[in-house]
């Protein structure tokens, strides 16, 4: 797959950051695939109050972005209701959605990400099952 192609990765920021180094590391092997327009989502300074913009010019720049994408890949273990919303626009577009989800004891999946058919949802344990995920979503969904 070319550089062209274009990666929306969707990550909790405000929801709670505890999974900031697995995102890191899930948007360094989206890089084999394309432009990962949020790598802000892995960074280790973005803490859960976000970025030092407007809540207004955020959402206008993320929108923005994931509308110019041609993929949206979310990682959805901790809740965020930023992350819900695009993945529903995501969706309404038409867009290419995969939706990475660790299963745990006292952890359940929201019905509306795991019963939509627009949305390819896989389970995952470690960080090479998510590569071979990726490979499989990304050079099949297009």
């Amino acid at each position: 797959m070319s550089n062209e192609v274009r990666i929306y990765f969707a990550g909790s920021i405000r929801g709670g950051r505890q999974d900031q180094a697995l995102y890191f590391e899930i948007v360094e092997r989206l890089r084999k695939y394309g432009q990962v327009l949020t790598e802000h989502i892995g960074d280790a300074a973005l803490s859960f109050t976000g970025e030092d913009q407007s809540d207004q010019s955020i959402h206008d720049r993320d929108l923005a972005w994931l509308k110019s994408a041609d993929y949206l890949v979310a990682e959805v273990t901790t809740p965020s209701l930023g992350v819900g919303y695009e993945i529903g626009k995501a969706t309404e577009w038409g867009m290419p959605v995969l939706c990475l989800f660790r299963a745990a004891e006292g952890r359940a999946l929201s019905a509306m990400i795991a019963g939509c058919d627009e949305v390819m949802v896989r389970e995952y344990r470690t960080l090479e099952e998510v590569e071979s995920i990726l490979a499989e979503f990304l050079t099949s969904a297009g």
